[in-house]
């Protein structure tokens, strides 16, 4: 069999591939992901004008909120809908979380409880978590470092 140049390979691709229309996909993830952001906001006046929450435990039931209705729309099989239409919109960093710790665990749940669900639920989310946490203390370990050599920020 004759080996394919990259050129005509680029060629044959490019009559394969979808034509993504870049100025609507865009503007959809915009409006789908500021359309999240104004629900997390409102839930956050509600949480901090209406019940009187202070600032953190306001922001921290927002999370909570966003976190829940995303599990539930991913559990209903909405949420792929929407990411669907919303593209990169749906993935505000929460519930784009959200959706990677939900989706693997339903879709493993007929090998059961803990070889499936709980054993696949991190499979997408843990390696966020893991960098999440080292790039945490590294970050400490040189804020440590440089107040003990009197640097401050």
């Amino acid at each position: 069999m004759e080996q394919m140049s990259a050129e005509k390979y680029d060629k044959l691709i490019n009559k394969v591939l979808p034509r993504v229309a870049f100025s609507k996909t865009g503007t959809w993830a915009f409006l789908i992901g500021g359309t999240i952001c104004a629900i997390g906001e409102l839930f956050r006046l509600l949480f901090f004008n209406v019940l009187k929450f202070d600032e953190v435990v306001a922001g921290t039931c927002v999370c909570c909120v966003l976190i829940f209705f995303t599990a539930v729309l991913t559990g209903f099989g909405l949420f792929h809908k929407i990411a669907q239409f919303g593209g990169a919109g749906t993935f505000v960093p929460i519930t784009g979380f959200a959706n990677s710790v939900v989706s693997p665990a339903l879709e493993f749940k007929t090998e059961g409880l803990v070889l499936g669900a709980c054993s696949k639920m991190f499979v997408i989310a843990g390696p966020v978590i893991v960098y999440g946490i080292v790039s945490a203390m590294v970050a400490g370990l040189i804020f440590q470092i440089c107040l003990l050599f009197g640097v401050v920020f």
